[in-house]
């Protein structure tokens, strides 16, 4: 009887061992993070390319939001915790890794008619200043510069986070960051009278590692 009752509730018993064992590892594996941007070191960060996205998204024709990404971008930050207005970004695009999941037209936006990449392999953003802080949210002014036209575009920043990776034992900090800007203004003009937005968003996910 003793010998049924155990192999009845064994079944049990493994998903309440496993489940503990599931939370103590839990506490072991989660890092811990810093909540305020003071308590970060200053220095200089670069990317974590394993750890970074770069969003772009455009209406088409009042039907859809088209969106891409750029795979391929590096970005170096001269962090400031203490005084986060002279902190510094840039951030410097390869405009040939530009991805839509459509290769025939990913050439033909790589184009001379739209990114002309053989002449422009590169866009470059490069925070100026400060325009903005709210706790953990910061709106920086900035310069983007696309097919050879330099112009201003705002960024606006939010600080994830911080601590020291239990992976790669780097301390490291997380941001997430969007825009949006006129494509015209950059002579990327193509079909903006024909229903295809003007307007391109951007939105950005990065880690950065202490050097």
């Amino acid at each position: 009887m003793f010998s049924r009752l155990i192999l009845k509730f064994r079944p049990l018993a493994l998903v309440l061992a496993s489940s503990a064992l599931l939370v103590s590892c839990d506490r072991v594996l989660t890092p811990n993070f810093e909540s305020e941007i003071t308590e970060l070191g200053a220095g200089q960060y670069t990317l974590d390319p394993d750890h970074a996205t770069l969003l772009w998204k455009i209406n088409h024709l009042g039907f859809s939001t088209f969106i891409g990404r750029f795979n391929e971008f590096d970005a170096s930050l001269d962090f400031n915790p203490e005084d986060i207005g002279t902190s510094k970004l840039e951030v410097v695009i390869n405009t040939l890794s530009l991805d839509i999941n459509n290769q025939e037209f990913a050439e033909e936006l790589r184009g001379e008619n739209w990114f002309d990449t053989a002449n422009f392999p590169q866009a470059v953003y490069k925070t100026t200043s400060l325009i903005e802080a709210n706790g953990n949210a910061f709106v920086f002014a900035g310069e983007l510069t696309l097919l050879g036209v330099t112009a201003p575009v705002n960024l606006n920043v939010n600080f994830n986070g911080g601590g020291r990776n239990f992976l790669s034992r780097a301390n490291t900090v997380g941001f997430s960051a969007d825009t949006t800007f006129q494509r015209s203004v950059f002579g990327l003009d193509r079909f903006t009278s024909f229903g295809v937005g003007d307007d391109i968003s951007l939105e950005i996910q990065v880690e950065f590692m202490e050097n």
